[in-house]
């Protein structure tokens, strides 16, 4: 999946370009140099590429373990790790299926990694696969042989979702219960398998999930709503298929990897309701900013004149086996591996980490000072990771992602700190619409910024982080990794 990683420094900007990656945000700490005295001796500029030398040092240490994570979360790898074929056992985490009670075997998908995960299953099937057909982002796709690849939007839903989706509901209406059917879901499954509801508009969807993402709604609360608006999520797609047996094959990309918010659960039952969509719209005061109708439908479902998605005591779900077969957690303690391998006192800080992005680096670097000065939570060298995912309340009008507003915030925080590194990256390769995966950052990033005329504090404020790291050279540009378990962070220290 990872090609090798190229790494370019200049002594001015110092540019890092990481190709096939998944990002990852990571502080690496190491100890002060003991003679801060003679230091003061050498001249500025000896004390300067001294400097420049241990910083680039924690820089490709960051890159070692960002890639050690992404190796972690293959989505190839991941599926053929839990399910296994003996001849016509079919096994999974546990659970047996006999290949040969089954008159065909249908695949469906949806998310960022599904193509990869559906080059698994073929592998695994072989000529036991009847055909299938997967949604998946632009760009995130790989050859396959019987199962066709649709690529369209995401975040924001478009046509060609739309056309995919439906595409899946007629494949599905060919099954029965003799069949079995095996549902790929990864990160963007929500926005990658759109079907308005009722006399919804795709635009009216595409609206409500730009107001979302602007108000800095979590992907919980997007996802509820989703469902609702929706033909297939929240458990629909289950009773589509249904009576035939039903395989998930699940990547997490959602914190604490609930099986009813990733993708927006279309193979699980759905734990919300009408009620608890208009609480969110009331919420974020979006009952005057959508479109009426999309107000109208939701309180025509909390009068209980629409039917609800399908709950837990459905029978539908009888023949229905869900498995999260990867998520952060793996990705963060693979990092935490590598770090330990290269002598850093690693620390896994959460993968439940959640909230405003600005505050939430501001946690990571007080930790990073912290190191320097007490030597705890643990001792330089160090290396604190996180994971999860982080939101951004959109107040300017610039270009980013909530990783390079996370390095962007540290940066701030961190000006004129020696030998602290901090990087953060989305698994999938996409920081928001921007074609960078994240950035990456050390105490000198502000000052060379200056220099060039960039304001750090002015690109914050205006939620601009992609055009300020661009031209010092500090994006991580990874491509679509086809793959997607949220955020990766890492704090370096020295």
């Amino acid at each position: 999946m990872l090609s090798e990683v190229s790494l370019i420094f200049s002594q001015k900007n110092l540019p890092v370009i990481i190709e096939n990656l998944i990002p990852i945000a990571i502080i690496i700490i190491m100890p002060h140099e003991p003679c801060k005295a003679v230091r003061r001796l050498v001249t500025q500029t000896s004390g300067r590429y001294n400097e420049r030398m241990n910083t680039n040092k924690l820089r490709a240490d960051a890159i070692t373990i960002f890639r050690a994570s992404l190796e972690a979360v293959d989505p190839v790898n991941a599926v053929k790790t839990h399910l296994k074929r003996n001849g016509n056992r079919l096994e999974l985490q546990g659970q047996e299926h006999d290949l040969g009670k089954f008159k065909n075997v249908y695949v469906v998908g949806m998310g960022k990694a599904a193509a990869s995960m559906a080059k698994a299953v073929e592998d695994i099937l072989g000529d036991r696969l009847t055909e299938g057909i997967v949604n998946v982002k632009y760009g995130h796709t790989v050859p396959l042989e019987k199962i066709k690849v649709n690529e369209a939007g995401h975040p924001v839903p478009d046509e060609k979702g739309v056309e995919g989706t439906r595409e899946i509901i007629e494949l599905l209406g060919k099954t029965g219960e003799e069949d079995l059917v095996i549902c790929l879901i990864s990160g963007g499954g929500s926005a990658l398998l759109p079907l308005p509801a009722g006399d919804l508009s795709l635009e009216d969807k595409q609206n409500l999930t730009k107001s979302l993402l602007e108000c800095g709604a979590t992907i919980h609360e997007i996802n509820a709503l989703r469902k609702q608006l929706s033909r297939v999520k929240g458990g629909r797609l289950a009773k589509l298929a249904h009576p035939s047996t039903l395989i998930s094959l699940i990547l997490s990309d959602v914190i604490g990897d609930n099986l009813d918010v990733i993708a927006s659960g279309p193979t699980v039952p759905d734990t919300h309701t009408f009620g608890d969509c208009m609480q969110i719209l009331e919420k974020h005061g979006l009952k005057s900013k959508l479109p009426e109708r999309v107000v109208e439908y939701i309180d025509k479902g909390c009068r209980g004149e629409i039917e609800d998605t399908p709950k837990p005591t459905d029978p539908i779900f009888h023949r229905t086996q869900n498995a999260i077969v990867g998520s952060n957690i793996l990705a963060v303690l693979a990092a935490k591996e590598k770090a330990t391998e290269l002598g850093y006192n690693s620390l896994v800080l959460s993968t439940f980490i959640h909230g405003e992005t600005e505050e939430v680096a501001k946690v990571h670097t007080a930790i990073a000072k912290e190191i320097l000065s007490s030597g705890n939570p643990v001792g330089a060298p160090a290396c604190v990771v996180s994971g999860g995912e982080t939101t951004v309340t959109i107040e300017g009008k610039g270009k980013g992602g909530r990783n390079q507003e996370f390095v962007l915030a540290a940066a701030l925080d961190i000006e004129g700190l020696e030998n602290v590194v901090v990087l953060s990256g989305g698994t999938d390769g996409n920081d928001g619409p921007t074609d960078a995966a994240g950035a990456l950052a050390d105490g000198s990033t502000v000052g060379r910024a200056s220099e060039s005329g960039l304001n750090a504090f002015s690109y914050l404020r205006e939620n601009d982080s992609y055009n300020f790291f661009k031209p010092l050279g500090d994006l991580l540009i990874t491509g679509p990794t086809n793959t997607n378990v949220m955020d990766v962070r890492l704090v370096l220290i020295a």
